[in-house]
């Protein structure tokens, strides 16, 4: 009787089969994340997805067993998601605010999607010498991380889960198909209040998604500040103005959620995002300070270990080749806007994509939350005043761009390091890992790029199908840089009240409560539906099975709906496309 063949050396790891399915899932993630992330206003991360998903199809179908490969496999994965938060918080605002100031949809895609990826390179570049210090030494928790860790290293479960999310997606996608193709439902359809004779501005209506179930589940507890929002507006501060408020306050009231949404609410939301974001940079200071002082104890570490990173040089001239290329992309963009200019542009961009690297890791690190959309409202903002003197629609171009670019790096850096982080705990090489973050890069902005274009075409964005929270945000933080045409009082009231949420040292619940006055309350409503969902799956069945069952279902809640809201999408193009053609 022949022995079995024993295989040794090390496990498979970088490996082409890796890389390819990586790109693969990554594909599908980042398609699911971005839609779902222009319906809800904020991104949740794809790495426990990418992860799932990559055992059952290297366990299941494949029949490959190595750990350290779908670790690969799922950095790869994130990577490709990473320009999805990226890009759906800053390029829709071009989109919203063309009616505005038309021509601003006339930007080069292929000038924005190299923009992207040249800021994911940077990012990624800066953040690789912080690897050792913040995950070796300093020890940072990275819960993320841990998470995608757990599920590696019990590859049975991994199967389990992703046959769950698969069931999860089917449920949706037919849930999806039913309501908006057969019976033809408008999301907005359950009017409760109606029902029950309860006063219009409670908008007690429900909104038929399962996607907005699913990210709610995912959230669980830390999301109901989400929901609070909108509680607070028209349950508190809606019947409050129809009792106390002035003549033409009351008389808007009594107009119904929209207009009272329209005029107060959505300013003053916006201005709670604008005052959360400058409050999380001033409460990160001390992790600035942290930072700098970690990169300091880096450049002293001389072990042989540091051959498991990239060459500092490689890293170097990533950063140098970026910086050439964010200054040559601002200015061709916009060849107005002056080659000095663009020069300045890239150097705030180079500057703050590690600044604000460097804080969204240590803020994934220690709390799981990412201040990304604030970093970027911030970026663009100060760009903007760079290009002042110039034609608008030249500087709103430039500025939108580079500060794409800028989001994708740094959520390119948070995603590396939780990365490192899952791959610290199951031994995989921290070198590969980085050059398969590398690898990917390129990928995300194209998908990114194509997927708004046909979400826009199909359905508008900024429309109530795809509200576009975070792109209206900046659209309109624009439009007051530029002609100062913005209710000042109703943003400054909101920035004030957000800048407390921001230094409470509650994470980032300032975002969150912000995000809930500016969307519509029927989405916040069925979003707290999941939140309770978890909360009570948890006291019922327990922590695990939420873990081993609820999550990867809600998970495929997210990707079912997605897809089949994206594949209908392009069924609305291309039957526009044929129409125009005959």
């Amino acid at each position: 009787m022949a022995s079995p063949r024993v295989k040794t050396g090390p496990y498979p790891e970088l490996t082409v089969p890796a890389v390819l399915v990586g790109y693969a899932l990554g594909i599908l993630i980042t398609v699911s994340i971005g839609y779902a992330s222009l319906v809800l206003g904020f991104s949740i991360e794809g790495s426990e997805l990418a992860a799932i998903l990559g055992w059952g199809v290297l366990r299941g179908i494949m029949r490959r067993t190595s750990i350290v490969e779908n670790n690969i496999n799922q950095t790869v994965a994130s990577a490709v998601n990473g320009a999805s938060a990226g890009m759906m918080f800053s390029v829709p605002a071009l989109f919203i605010l063309n009616e505005k100031t038309p021509g601003l949809t006339d930007f080069n895609p292929y000038l924005m999607v190299f923009a992207c990826i040249t800021g994911g390179v940077l990012g990624i570049a800066f953040i690789i010498p912080l690897r050792k210090q913040m995950i070796d030494f300093n020890r940072l928790a990275y819960p993320g991380g841990i998470a995608v860790a757990a599920i590696l290293k019990s590859p049975g479960a991994g199967l389990k889960k992703a046959m769950y999310l698969l069931g999860g997606a089917a449920v949706s996608a037919i849930a999806h198909v039913l309501v908006t193709q057969v019976f033809e439902v408008p999301h907005e359809s359950f009017h409760l209040g109606d029902a029950i004779g309860a006063p219009s501005y409670l908008n007690l209506t429900f909104y038929l998604s399962l996607l907005t179930v699913g990210v709610g589940f995912l959230s669980g507890r830390g999301g109901l500040v989400f929901g609070l929002g909108g509680f607070i507006c028209y349950w508190f501060l809606a019947p409050m103005l129809a009792a106390l408020g002035a003549p033409e306050t009351q008389a808007l009231v009594q107009e119904g959620p929209g207009p009272l949404r329209g005029v107060l609410f959505k300013p003053a939301g916006i201005g709670i995002l604008i005052g959360a974001a400058i409050g999380g940079v001033v409460a990160a200071f001390p992790l600035i300070k942290s930072a700098i002082k970690s990169m300091q104890e880096a450049g002293q570490v001389k072990t042989d270990e540091h051959q498991d990173e990239l060459p500092i040089r490689v890293l170097y001239a990533g950063i140098a080749l970026a910086f050439v290329g964010l200054t040559a992309i601002a200015y061709l963009v916009t060849p107005d806007l002056g080659f000095p200019r663009a020069v300045a542009m890239a150097v705030l961009g180079t500057l703050w994509i590690w600044i604000a690297g460097v804080i969204v890791s240590e803020c994934l690190g220690r709390t799981n939350w990412s201040p990304l959309s604030g970093m970027t409202l911030i970026a663009v903002t100060i760009l903007i005043f760079i290009g002042t003197g110039v034609a608008n629609r030249t500087a709103i171009i430039a500025s939108v761009v580079v500060g794409a670019a800028i989001c994708v790096a740094i959520a390119q850096a948070g995603d590396m390091m939780l990365d490192l982080k899952s791959g610290y705990l199951t031994g995989a090489s921290p070198r590969k890992q980085q050059i398969g973050q590398f690898l990917a890069t390129w990928l995300g902005p194209i998908v990114v790029m194509v997927l708004i274009f046909v979400l826009h075409e199909a359905y508008g964005l900024g429309s109530e199908k795809l509200p576009a929270p975070q792109g209206k945000a900046l659209a309109s933080m624009i439009s007051g840089v530029t002609d100062g045409n913005v209710p000042l009082y109703r943003y400054g009231a909101g920035a004030g009240l957000g800048l407390i949420l921001a230094l409470s040292g509650m994470g980032g619940i300032g975002v969150m409560i912000g995000l809930g006055f500016y969307m519509p309350f029927y989405i916040a409503l069925t979003y707290t539906i999941g939140n309770l969902v978890r909360i009570g799956a948890e006291r019922v069945k327990g922590k695990r099975w939420c873990e081993d069952v609820g999550i990867p279902i809600a998970a495929g809640l997210i990707v079912g709906e997605a897809l089949v809201g994206v594949g209908l999408a392009l069924q609305v193009v291309l039957a526009g496309a044929t129409g125009g053609a005959g």
